[in-house]
């Protein structure tokens, strides 16, 4: 099986279905230890992909929403340590792939040369990033292609054309592109520009091609359907779980 195929086999199934892959994010230990692992199966029956945030005490790229909640996952112990240990204990596993957010530190902390058998071990499909530039993960980038996990690429409105050939060339799972400039929980009218922008970066990539930051409602989702392959709801998400509401049921209504 090819690096990140699990993932973009998903995502691939859901788009021609009709409708684009939703990819679920939630902050992993929140907003209890206790209970997550109801909470995962929850999303995961609902979503096409799951991505499990990493709690980190200087999220760079995350809004004040996935702040409060790495903040309430930190002050129970919630680590990356806590969540491979976690996911690898787990029976039954989640329905759907899942993939960790992690900002490089926790990452380092744990160690390059143990985390991907340990990932592995887990079931993680795949890694997103943000704070790692292309030019320097090499040497992660090969660590998970040698045990078929995924390291996802970042594009974004500003991306200059050269480089997303570049990033789209050498994503796995997925090629991660960003509606906007700045951090996620903003609800974003998806302008034409931006819509044309991800029409253009599917002509380019042949990795599924998904879109993130300020995705909340069903016509956000039906708007940048014939854009993209997936979307990823984060923000919108963890909101529905902090007011104690259904997540799946959230997550079921984005679809057409």
């Amino acid at each position: 099986m090819s690096t990140g195929s699990t993932i973009s086999d998903a995502i691939r199934a859901a788009k021609a279905k009709g409708n684009p892959a939703i990819i679920a994010y939630i902050t992993a230990g929140f907003p209890q230890r206790e209970g997550f692992a109801e909470l995962l199966h929850q999303v995961a029956d609902a979503a096409d992909v799951v991505e499990l945030g990493v709690p980190f005490s200087d999220p760079m790229a995350d809004g004040t929403t996935i702040q409060r909640s790495s903040r309430v996952a930190l002050d129970q112990g919630v680590s990356l340590r806590w969540i491979l240990t976690f996911l690898t204990q787990m029976n039954p596993r989640p329905r759907a792939p899942y993939l960790l957010m992690s900002y490089l530190n926790p990452l380092l902390a744990y160690g390059i040369d143990k985390l991907p058998q340990a990932a592995a071990e887990a079931g993680i499909s795949g890694f997103i990033v943000p704070d790692l530039p292309y030019e320097e993960c090499a040497e992660l980038r090969s660590a998970l292609e040698a045990h078929g996990i995924a390291l996802v690429q970042f594009v974004t409105p500003v991306t200059p054309i050269e480089r997303v050939r570049l990033l789209a060339g050498n994503t796995s799972g997925f090629l991660y592109g960003v509606t906007m400039t700045g951090t996620t929980g903003k609800n974003v009218a998806v302008p034409q520009d931006v819509l044309d922008y991800f029409s253009n970066v599917q002509k380019i990539s042949a990795a599924p091609v998904c879109a993130g930051f300020g995705i909340r409602s069903r016509e956000q989702v039906a708007k940048m359907a014939p854009h993209v392959d997936g979307v990823i709801v984060g923000s919108a998400l963890v909101e529905v779980i902090e007011r104690g509401e259904d997540p799946g049921a959230f997550l079921r209504s984005l679809r057409a």
